[in-house]
């Protein structure tokens, strides 16, 4: 049977406090009768003493007197009091209740007597084995003798030794007295835990809280009231969610993205009509189960990479194709283990692109024909009667002009291709050492020309997973920068100073002439020039250095550009591994 708090209280209090008054009043019985113990033999031993100084003043164990002489002494005793002489040897010399002397034992083994022998004195409460009468013994060790005082122990002794009950009626009634007290304390203090158990049970059966719900004014009624505010702010916090959530429920079902979540084990918790819609027309017939999803070959890479533990990537996506149609589908991996799954009719975005890349393809169609015309008015003006030296010098101008021009066309080719169809390049594993060292060679005549010194501190082994081309134009490009910007008698450092699991980390810095800080922030846009002349008059087409940061972001990587000390531009750069 289960014992309420109530039960439980009381019944340790009884228990404690018998324990405990049981030792005391066993403590205090056997101090009270060690007590009278003492005082009673204090007694024996004065009539001891006084049957000693008797002894020794009449000279009553001498040869020649008559210890008969004693019975004087021992009608001025109380008359129940026993008075034995025992010589050293234990023979009975005296003793006033028995008359015939010679017949008694030796006393010497005696306790009493053992005990006084050994200490000068002892007591001891036995049967007389001369009269078959109970006594409380007292010896006490003289120079030739024992002298021993006994006391009949019987019914009045017994009481007089008997520990006084008081302390044990005192003992109970203060007993009584607290267990009313605890009774009536602890029923308030049950009344407390009764009304927070109630109160524990209806929250926890998701009841409503009950409207001015009192707590006594105690600890457990504080803890009720913390327990209510609790719930109220739990309540609260339950109801914004709940709003969260139809806030939610009512943004995908108007969204036009497809969105179904999964749980981790590939059941479905939430989807909108959209996600059905997409669905079927992926799929080309009904689909009423979700889940049906992961049983189409379409769907087999992300289904591989949801189920693949070891994957960290927590976000991909890929694209399909259908009946001249274009989906995206995005895979959000939580931390849970669940996912989501976003799909997204990309058809006109995708169209779009495929417009814009189409206009990029025009405009370098358009710019390639204006250089073919420059280049045969050239050849025509190279044939005509003017001077020589004119005639040079426009065919040099107009030359310069087309390449330049060239330039352009392959630049814009290039960063259209980046930004519009980035996942057309494809990605093999590159050595960057080898990769900077083509770019040396084939920059070798302008490294010369400008006396520029080419410092590489690259790891002849080091590897990436990239393009070729792109990675190709990302150090061309900035060491072309460097030689037709940065001036003479300088120097180039490549150096590959850091890497980590995921990313390799490089530095480009040369010790030109620099460009102020102020420009730091535009020196990646398309076509921009510090100044006007700058890359005309250089045969720079204004795109480089963004090439350099769309072929970088397209790697995983990000560029940033710092002054470096005391001259110079200084390029920091990670590619992913």
């Amino acid at each position: 049977m289960k014992l309420s708090y109530k039960q439980r209280i009381l019944l340790y209090y009884c228990t404690i406090f018998t324990i405990f008054a049981l030792i005391l009043v066993i403590f205090e019985q056997k101090k009270e009768k060690e007590y009278k113990t003492e005082i009673v033999e204090s007694t024996l031993e004065n009539y001891a003493g006084v049957v000693n100084s008797y002894i020794l003043q009449e000279q009553l164990l001498n040869k020649d007197s008559n210890p008969e002489k004693l019975r004087k002494l021992t009608r001025l005793l109380p008359d129940q009091i026993r008075i034995t002489i025992i010589d050293k040897t234990g023979k009975v010399l005296y003793d006033n209740d028995i008359p015939n002397i010679q017949n008694l034992e030796n006393h010497l083994k005696r306790p009493e007597i053992q005990k006084a022998l050994y200490w000068g004195e002892g007591s001891n409460i036995r049967r007389s084995a001369s009269t078959h009468e109970e006594y409380m013994y007292y010896a006490r060790s003289f120079r030739n003798y024992f002298i021993r005082v006994a006391l009949p122990y019987n019914v009045k002794t017994e009481k007089f030794f008997k520990a006084d009950n008081a302390f044990i009626y005192i003992s109970l009634a203060m007993f009584i007295m607290v267990l009313v007290l605890l009774n009536f304390v602890s029923d308030r203090f049950n009344e407390s835990i009764i009304q927070l158990k109630n109160f524990v049970i209806d929250v926890k059966n998701d009841k409503n809280l009950p409207e001015g719900v009192r707590f006594p004014d105690d600890d457990l009624g504080e803890i009720g009231k913390q327990l209510v505010a609790i719930l109220e702010q739990k309540e609260k916090s339950k109801q914004e969610i709940e709003q969260e959530r139809e806030k939610l429920i009512l943004h995908f079902q108007y969204v036009e993205e497809g969105v179904c979540i999964f749980d981790s084990d590939l059941k479905s918790i939430y989807f909108n009509s959209q996600f059905i819609q997409y669905l079927n027309l992926i799929t080309n017939e009904p689909v009423l189960d979700v889940t049906s999803i992961f049983d189409y070959e379409f769907f087999e890479p992300v289904k591989k990479n949801i189920l693949d533990n070891n994957n960290k990537e927590n976000h991909f996506s890929i694209q399909i194709n259908k009946d001249k149609k274009i989906f995206s589908l995005q895979v959000i991996k939580f931390e849970d283990l669940s996912f989501e799954i976003v799909i997204k009719d990309s058809t006109k975005l995708e169209k779009t692109r495929l417009i814009k890349q189409e206009m990029s393809n025009n405009i370098t169609h358009e710019l390639r024909t204006p250089v073919a015309s420059i280049r045969a008015y050239l050849e025509t003006l190279n044939e005509q009667d003017l001077s020589a030296e004119k005639q040079k010098q426009f065919i040099n101008r107009a030359y310069l002009q087309s390449v330049r021009l060239s330039h352009l066309i392959d630049d814009i080719s290039i960063i259209s291709k980046i930004e519009e169809a980035g996942s057309q390049f494809k990605k093999e594993s590159v050595n960057l050492s080898q990769l900077i060292n083509e770019v040396r060679i084939n920059l070798t005549e302008g490294l010369l020309k400008n006396k520029i010194k080419l410092t590489v501190s690259v790891d002849e082994s080091l590897v990436v997973n990239g393009n070729y081309t792109l990675l190709f134009s990302v150090f061309q490009n900035l060491m072309e920068n460097t030689i037709n910007y940065g001036g003479e008698n300088i120097e180039i450092s490549i150096s590959n100073y850091m890497e980590d699991t995921n990313f390799l980390y490089f530095s480009y810095y040369d010790t030109g002439v620099g460009v102020e800080e102020k420009y730091f922030g535009r020196l990646f846009e398309r076509f921009y020039r510090v100044n006007e002349g700058r890359a005309r008059s250089s045969g720079g087409t204004g795109l480089g250095l963004a090439i350099v940061k769309n072929a970088i972001l397209l790697h995983k990587g990000e560029i940033h550009v710092k002054k470096h000390i005391p001259t110079g531009l200084e390029f920091l750069f990670t590619l992913k591994k």
